[in-house]
């Protein structure tokens, strides 16, 4: 019978609702360990302690920087000492689950961890960080909190691309090199999404068509404008392609980041800061258990 072992939040350890359902699987017969994070290097050690063990597959109860912390963790792993993983959301906005349809509810989420299929699928490494659902660059990881409800609804879900953009008019855009397989480009950039999944900021939609096993991420790229460019730049935003004048759209596998000034960025809500910045696909490097109909699946 195969081994699963939980790994939860240690905020969410003592959620009555999931230790019911933990409860109720094992006296189904599901033979399930759990584990406890106290910090965020703990992921680290209790992924590398299940793989020792021979789990086959972990259970990671948290939400998007939970998720993060453990395929960070798989990383580290040689790909055939990595362990299945699967996902019960419990985080603030569940950003990667909700655009992949895993259950909403902890005894549903459970019930597709221990059963549900794996599906091979795509993460991304940022130098020697990863991210699984999306990378933001320049204002849009610096102010996305600071976004107006008002601006949100105008724009849609172009509005987490353009987090900011009324008081980004007002700063300084950041300058440098954006290298990918296809050529490269210098100048100045206000915003950049570099999406392996779709939803991002609270279901704010970044990459409505990106696919989590397709070996490419989705890239948007916004430049400077000047306030009366603003009705093209949404124009652009709902129609994206390689060649806009403000919003640049393109698919690929690499993409290289050369900046002298530190481009402000987050993987998965995380920050990180780095002048140089090397994206990597890592092509269905993860077994993930995911619903057979998830959008994100190609």
């Amino acid at each position: 019978m195969k081994r699963f072992r939980a790994i939860l939040n240690g905020k969410k350890a003592g959620e009555p609702a999931l230790r019911e359902a933990i409860f109720a699987m094992r006296e189904q017969g599901t033979p399930l360990e759990v584990r406890v994070t106290w910090e965020s290097a703990d992921m680290l050690r209790l992924v590398e302690e299940a793989s020792q063990d021979g789990i086959e597959r972990i259970l990671v109860a948290g939400g998007d920087g939970s998720l993060n912390e453990a395929v960070n963790a798989l990383d580290t792993l040689a790909h055939e000492q990595r362990p299945e993983l699967a996902v019960i959301p419990m985080g603030t906005a569940n950003d990667f689950a909700t655009a992949n349809r895993i259950p909403t509810t902890i005894a549903a989420a459970l019930e597709l961890a221990i059963h549900g299929q794996t599906h091979q699928i795509d993460y991304v490494k940022a130098n020697n960080r990863c991210f699984i659902n999306v990378a933001a660059a320049g204002f849009g990881a610096e102010i996305t909190a600071e976004t107006p409800i008002e601006l949100k609804n105008f724009l849609g879900g172009g509005a987490y691309t353009l987090t900011g953009i009324v008081k980004a008019l007002g700063f300084r855009p950041y300058e440098g090199t954006l290298s990918v397989s296809k050529g490269s480009w210098t100048g100045d950039i206000l915003v950049g999404a570099f999406c392996n999944s779709r939803l991002a900021g609270g279901g704010q939609e970044m990459a409505p068509y990106a696919l989590i096993n397709d070996g490419d991420m989705d890239v948007t790229v916004v430049r400077p404008f000047l306030p009366h460019d603003l009705p093209q730049v949404i124009e652009e935003i709902k129609n994206p392609k390689e060649d806009g004048e403000f919003v640049v759209h393109l698919k690929t596998n690499w993409l290289e980041i050369d900046f002298p000034k530190t481009l402000p960025l987050n993987l998965d809500g995380e920050p990180y800061h780095s002048q140089k910045i090397r994206f990597e696909v890592q092509h269905q490097a993860l077994a993930m258990v995911l619903p057979d109909d998830s959008p994100c699946l190609r």
